[in-house]
């Protein structure tokens, strides 16, 4: 059967596997009657149905809602997020990477690693060969550029789903409020083929090239990006939706495609889980996320897409703040966030909301020693993992972080419990500031780690509610996968085959583990917890917590 003359039979449902255009069923009708003409195309039947492959999309479009919580997902707030999980399949047990924060999570979805691989480890982190006073943003561009600058462009040190996809000679959109974006196809070369050149970065207003931002202010009705955030970020989300439906789309839509939007995330930080404000954040969001799926049917690529909508974190609602390096200091060491002329045994405490990490100046080992003993002793440390092997810690390998000597000497969760806040939401948090019901995350709070997964379209299965674990790092090799681009090297993260249509066996065996650790000190006790789960070697973080009890 000629490729080029092949149309799609009639009676195909839009569930019908397909090779491109072509649907599986017309490939069958014709190799059944040239079977006598010749012996080959039995053998292509065969391993048409051997494999059970067959992937049916040509198009993955990955929606992230910042900070969306799973059990916000109702008809009332996200009737097209509803509408996804119920037709498609909900994964209710997904999982983010710790640190719970964007940008650990945003560059775990496009990389399928954890932060020990990737080597991104916070939003805020302390890099002496960028700045020797403070942490500064991960995500900023000038901190990209120098970083790849001092790396031979390892600042990301392991490859994107974009920057793959445009190796297999396919370009592709990633258009982002936050500047998250940037993490998922950061490269400023945009000549070495086509897949590069006509790729785009929108990342809070900004391109990559620059060349790309004339069209989608048009796209917006001359309009250019927003000045400023706003809660519900209304109008700066629905700029980037614009810009890559009506701008980007225009001529087509590609392989690959990313739309990340900053609601619920902005919007809960200010007003709280659950708060007036943040339930609009979440309709603004599925609005959106209509959108998008509209000008996929406009455009008549719906049936042929998958779609995936994921968030980068769960969300807690703050108790209360704590200045942790205030705390430090009370008990004898020259902890700050920030430093004039750090000197050796000085200590640098970056909040991250739910954790915080901690960098002893040139990591001696008696004050690092000194602060865990600080930690287990406060009222507000949940879990603490350390560099040394400290009775009552955890090492960092325990959460993938790396052992290097860039990474932190520790690195400390905050105290959370299951409490509802006062617009009835479960999960409050003592964070490392903010004000009390205003919201957070970063923590191993089952709040903060458990956040949204849900996929549709020709590939996935419908109405399958999934019980198995998932979680981000889950997003990458399962978008490889329904491209059939395969990576070049292995992945943290797993294909999620247990929701595909193409999968007919068991569901997966899942493994649970509970580390726990303990330190005696006068007479009081410190106790910890890790609780994990493992998927064919994919492992997620489920949560932890701890406190100082009287013995």
């Amino acid at each position: 059967m000629d490729p080029v003359t092949a149309r799609n039979c009639d009676k195909c449902s839009p569930n019908t596997i397909r090779f491109g255009k072509i649907c599986r069923s017309m490939i069958v009708h014709s190799l059944l009657q040239s079977f006598g003409k010749n012996f080959s195309h039995l053998l292509l039947l065969l391993a048409l149905f051997a494999t059970g492959v067959a992937r049916a999309a040509d198009h993955v479009v990955v929606v992230v809602f910042d900070g969306m919580r799973p059990d916000f997902i109702t008809p009332q707030y996200a009737p097209n997020l509803y509408g996804l999980a119920t037709n498609g399949v909900f994964f209710r047990r997904n999982h983010c990477v710790y640190v719970s924060t964007t940008i650990v999570n945003g560059t775990a979805i496009a990389t399928g690693m954890y932060p020990g691989h990737s080597g991104i480890l916070a939003n805020s982190d302390f890099h002496p060969e960028l700045n020797s006073q403070s942490a500064i943003g991960s995500e900023a561009l000038d901190t990209v550029r120098r970083g790849d600058l001092l790396s031979n462009g390892q600042y990301i040190a392991v490859d994107t789903v974009a920057e793959l996809i445009q190796d297999a000679g396919f370009h592709t959109y990633v258009a982002g409020t936050k500047a998250v974006a940037l993490m998922h196809d950061r490269s400023p070369r945009r000549t070495d083929t086509a897949a590069h050149s006509n790729s785009v970065t929108l990342f809070r207003g900004l391109t990559l090239p620059r060349a790309g931002l004339d069209p989608l202010v048009k796209a917006n009705d001359d309009k250019a990006f927003p000045d400023a955030f706003t809660s519900p970020n209304v109008a700066s989300d629905g700029w980037t939706t614009k810009a890559l439906t009506r701008g980007l789309w225009k001529k087509g839509v590609p392989k690959y495609s990313l739309l990340w939007l900053s609601d619920p995330d902005v919007t809960q930080h200010a007003k709280g889980v659950g708060a007036p404000e943040a339930l609009s954040a979440i309709e603004a969001s599925d609005k959106n996320l209509g959108e998008v799926i509209k000008v996929l049917k406009d455009k008549g690529v719906y049936d042929r897409t998958d779609i995936l909508v994921v968030s980068d974190h769960g969300f807690s609602t703050i108790l209360r703040g704590v200045d942790v390096a205030e705390a430090l200091r009370r008990r004898g060491l020259n902890a700050h966030s920030k430093f004039d002329n750090p000197e050796p045994g000085d200590v640098l405490v970056t909040g991250l909301g739910g954790s915080a990490l901690i960098h002893v100046i040139g990591q001696r080992e008696d004050v690092i020693r000194k602060t865990v003993e600080a930690l287990q002793t406060s009222d507000f440390t949940g879990v603490i993992f350390s560099r040394l092997e400290i009775e009552g810690t955890f090492p960092m390998n325990a959460i993938r972080y790396p052992g290097t000597t860039n990474a932190p000497d520790l690195v400390v969760s905050m105290r959370w419990d299951p409490t509802l806040s006062d617009t009835g939401a479960p999960g409050m948090l003592i964070a490392t500031g903010g004000s009390r019901n205003a919201g957070t995350h970063g923590s191993l709070s089952r709040y903060d780690m458990n956040n949204t997964l849900v996929a549709s379209g020709p590939d996935f299965k419908k109405g399958f509610l999934s019980d198995t674990p998932s979680g981000n790092i889950d997003v990458a090799p399962t978008v490889l996968y329904l491209l059939g681009i395969k990576p070049r090297e292995p992945m943290d993260g797993r294909v999620l085959r247990e929701a595909l249509v193409s999968n007919t066996g068991p569901l997966p065996e899942v493994k649970e583990q509970k580390l726990e650790a303990s330190r005696r000190s006068g007479f009081m006790q410190w106790n910890q917890y890790l609780k994990t789960l493992e998927v064919d070697g994919a492992m997620y973080f489920d949560e932890g917590n701890g406190a100082a009890v009287l013995k």
